[in-house]
């Protein structure tokens, strides 16, 4: 049975949250009612965030890699000279071998014209660790080794001794699988217990919040009521009092000393006035004729002011449409210069893309296309 151990569920929890803000992002972007039209500024900000942290991610990795490489050269390189040195090694003691060792008389050929071979010989095997005891010789066999019962003592003992080792390491192992389950089972219970008493507490403060909050509804209710009822009062006596006082004023009783002001006897009260005498009649006609004279002088003086304006305005449009006209011209020539460059770099590529569909015959079908634009990265 396999367990989950915490590091498992946090990279557990790390894809879900991966996986639902991927998720999340496919519904915004593929969605086209919900999409804004436009591009999301934002969104291709933490694009090039992302991009540039991917690329100095793969910028550091190839570095590693480079210094790993390198590494690996200079190992191989010892590694080179170390083998060429042991070769070397391996040749000379090679040599003094067969000069110290592979004499004439230490062949087997000697040994059949020597007289006295059969007194200089040794026993077939003298011990198990004889160098006489080759494989073909036959005069040693698996098993049949002088210190037998000694060396399958050690063997068994040896066998005992990696049975109690596996042992002790299935218990240990267990105890270890029972006390990371112990913890996860009391990490869970306490996170579950955390959650209640948080759940709870929202629960008590939504209630508290909800009640003052209708208290204070009610509260303004009653105070807008008693206000509304005191304002339409306060209108109906400010209503009846007015009524009163137009039917008793001078305003209706036609009395001609109400418009008198208190500030001189050339100054009246606008809303009690009821007319001008002939002499102020004409003083205003008078006035309004001097108005229209002065208005129609100013309006001479815009209007030349204007003529004046237009005349300025043509002459800088026409010397800004011959600056115009240079610019296109020296645009022409830039755009003819363009133009042959691109001819010449149009060729080129021709000649190029000739060269690579000859030497790349493999095109992408359409599988290839359609993989693309499945995910909002």
């Amino acid at each position: 049975m396999e367990v989950a151990l915490p590091k498992d569920l946090a990279q557990d929890v790390g894809v879900a949250k991966r996986r639902h803000a991927e998720l999340c992002r496919q519904k915004g972007l593929f969605n086209a009612r919900s999409r804004l039209i436009g591009g999301d500024s934002e969104a291709w900000d933490v694009q090039l965030r992302d991009q540039k942290i991917k690329e100095a991610t793969e910028k550091a990795r190839q570095e590693t890699f480079a210094a790993e490489m390198r590494q690996n050269d200079k190992i191989m390189c010892i590694l080179e000279n170390r083998e060429r040195r042991d070769r070397r090694n391996l040749c000379r003691a090679i040599n003094n071998f067969q000069q110290s060792s592979q004499l004439p008389e230490s062949r087997r050929e000697f040994d059949l014209s020597d007289p006295l071979a059969l007194r200089k010989d040794l026993p077939a095997r003298l011990s198990d660790n004889d160098a006489r005891n080759s494989i073909s010789g036959m005069q040693k066999f698996l098993g049949e080794d002088l210190n037998y019962h000694t060396r399958k003592k050690l063997q068994e003992e040896q066998n005992r001794e990696w049975s109690l080792q596996q042992q002790r390491e299935w218990k240990n192992a267990r105890a270890d699988h029972n006390s990371a389950e112990a913890r996860h089972t009391h990490t869970r219970l306490q996170l579950d217990n955390t959650a209640q008493h948080l759940q709870m507490l929202e629960g008590g403060t939504r209630k508290a919040l909800c009640a003052m909050v209708k208290e204070f509804n009610r509260n303004q209710a009653l105070e807008s009521a008693a206000r509304r009822k005191r304002e339409k009062q306060q209108e109906q006596e400010d209503n009846l009092a007015e009524i009163t006082n137009l039917l008793r004023g001078d305003l209706l009783s036609e009395n001609p000393r109400q418009a008198a002001s208190s500030f001189g006897p050339h100054r009246v009260v606008p809303d009690r006035w009821k007319g001008m005498t002939q002499e102020q009649l004409a003083q205003i006609r008078l006035a309004q004729k001097q108005q229209i004279q002065e208005k129609l002088r100013l309006q001479e003086e815009e209007r030349q002011r204007n003529m004046d304006w237009d005349r300025q305005r043509v002459q800088k449009a026409r010397a800004t449409l011959l600056q115009e006209r240079q610019q296109r011209r020296q645009l022409r020539e830039l755009h003819r210069a363009l133009d042959s460059s691109n001819r010449g770099l149009a060729g080129e590529q021709q000649l190029q893309k000739k060269e690579m569909n000859e030497v790349f015959t493999n095109y992408p079908t359409g599988n290839y296309f359609s993989q693309f634009n499945t995910r909002s990265r």
